[in-house]
């Protein structure tokens, strides 16, 4: 049976507004994640030892800084960073400050995502390219990144699924959506039916996201014959 608490949330619109705003904090963030972690990544592959430009200092201090916020819990580095975001939005509540602490938090984890992913481009690949005098610009942009599309597509897809179980975190520190919902209307007020169901929207959410993403994936892996 439905409780009455879940017909008044869905009848107030309460509930769609969950799954907008955590469709909408998850795309923003990860965009902004990438657009920090995608350059940050490349330099970390191309800048390593056995890249196609080493230069050692500017690796390790990188490395070193990537690491430090990936060794801190979500939670902590959230509540450290509302004085950031409360600088760059002028908030430290709702939605928009919540996008700045999942950016934040998110892009160390991606550009250690598409250093994977660019680390696995064969090496054969690399090396014709560099015979044909290519640049290191010309290679990561002609080379290294269509190379690596599948997986870092493959990569953004898993790096969305995370952000999305961040997005859910953010609503113990004033943000919202779904994770919101399902503290304040349900942990909170003990109905543990709207708990289950903001679990079962964000499981549906996380699928359509993989669904999608693996098959652009597919689409844009050049090993796969038709």
């Amino acid at each position: 049976m439905i409780s009455e608490m879940m017909e008044k949330l869905w009848a107030n619109g309460i509930l769609q507004l969950g799954v907008w705003e955590t469709i909408y904090m998850t795309l923003l963030s990860t965009l902004f994640s990438y657009a920090i972690g995608l350059p940050l990544g490349l330099i970390l592959a191309v800048t390593s030892d056995d890249g196609i430009h080493p230069i050692p200092w500017l690796n390790r201090i990188l490395g070193i800084l990537v690491n430090v916020f990936r060794s801190m819990p979500f939670i902590i580095l959230m509540v450290a960073m509302l004085p950031v975001a409360k600088a760059v939005v002028g908030t430290s509540l709702g939605n928009q400050a919540m996008i700045v602490t999942l950016v934040i938090a998110a892009a160390p984890y991606v550009a250690r995502m598409v250093e994977s992913s660019i680390r696995e481009v064969n090496a054969g690949v690399i090396e014709a390219a560099q015979a044909m005098g290519s640049t290191s610009l010309q290679i990561v942009w002609k080379v290294l990144i269509p190379e690596a599309k599948p997986s870092l597509i493959t990569g953004a897809v898993i790096s969305m699924v995370t952000i999305l179980g961040y997005s859910a975190m953010a609503g113990t520190i004033g943000g919202g959506g779904l994770g919101q919902i399902a503290i304040t209307y349900g942990y909170q007020r003990s109905n543990d039916d709207i708990i289950w169901i903001c679990i079962l929207l964000i499981i549906v959410i996380v699928q359509i996201i993989q669904e999608i993403g693996t098959g652009l994936a597919q689409r844009t892996d050049r090993r796969i014959k038709k």
